[in-house]
């Protein structure tokens, strides 16, 4: 699918909000912060612009590489030795910007983030239409290889359509065999995960990250009201615990219901992604637009 003209302004424009909440965060994250109130803060600002969030504000810190958002009750603090990656969704009228960024707050692990950011750069530079995406993860992989570490390979950049931040093409972080070619007036995010560990992330048993995933009959009432809220609020696009913990004022309702929709598969969880072997990981992360002989970056 090409994005048409008119969607397209909408996409320009959430990139550009993107990229100003994206540089106007980083003053929030210091030593001794609470997580629930940088990702809150965030929302906040995004909002105040006049668009959604696309996804909670990921926060993902040292081996934790993605999918992590504040719980409500959560009581963490950012520490002297993390390293925490910075996830932000924009969605502004079904147009879409993807971008993440790393900071380092010990200053010894700086070259792990410029791992990826010149991954991400050199990927970009390399981008334009009728290139594989196969051979986009080997440009990745190699830069991140050079600075000694390991790219993780089953995480991945992706497609965006109107209203679908996961759209189906993949953009690996590894060499691979994909052929699928990128196509003039296609969006995707382009996000190098580079890590000390073995490359590859698992499951936990956390999920705090919601989205809708198909239509099901649900039993209990208040289920029903919770289903309709998330999709007159939220749509396809995932959601936190925690906002319709907001919404609705009850811990015990809210799992509940959130535990009966699981059930029943009208929704599915995002569990919180750990690197396999305990290693740091960094993540950088750019929406672009694909054109003939190059890419527009929406989130520079």
């Amino acid at each position: 699918m090409i994005i048409m003209e008119d969607s397209l302004d909408q996409f320009i424009e959430a990139g550009k909000l993107g990229s100003k909440i994206r540089e106007e965060s980083r003053r929030l994250i210091i030593v001794d912060e609470s997580l629930l109130d940088i990702a809150e803060t965030i929302e906040q600002m995004i909002m105040e612009e006049g668009a959604k969030p696309a996804f909670p504000v990921n926060l993902s810190i040292n081996e934790i590489a993605a999918h992590y958002t504040p719980e409500s009750e959560c009581n963490l603090f950012l520490k002297e030795s993390d390293l925490i990656k910075v996830d932000i969704g924009v969605e502004l009228n079904g147009g879409l910007a993807d971008t993440a960024y790393s900071m380092d707050l010990s200053g010894k692990k700086q070259k792990l983030i410029e791992s990826t950011e010149q991954a991400l750069g050199s990927a970009i530079n390399f981008m334009k239409a009728g290139i594989k995406v196969g051979d986009i993860g080997g440009i990745i992989e190699d830069k991140i290889k050079s600075y000694g570490f390991n790219p993780i390979s089953n995480l991945t950049g992706h497609l965006i359509k109107t209203n679908d931040l996961h759209a189906g093409v993949e953009i690996p972080n590894v060499r691979s065999k994909n052929s699928y070619q990128l196509k003039v007036g296609e969006i995707f995010a382009v996000e190098p995960f580079a890590t000390t560990g073995e490359g590859y992330v698992s499951d936990m048993e956390q999920v705090e990250i919601f989205g809708l995933y198909a239509p099901n009959q649900i039993r209990m009432r208040q289920s029903r009201r919770i289903l309709q809220y998330a999709l007159d609020n939220y749509g396809m696009l995932p959601f936190a615990e925690r906002w319709i913990r907001k919404q609705f004022n009850s811990k015990i309702l809210v799992n509940t219901a959130l535990r009966e929709m699981l059930a029943s598969q009208v929704i599915k969880g995002y569990p919180v992604l750990r690197e396999k072997s305990g290693g740091v990981v960094a993540q950088t992360e750019h929406t672009v637009l694909i054109e003939e002989d190059h890419v527009k970056i929406l989130t520079k």
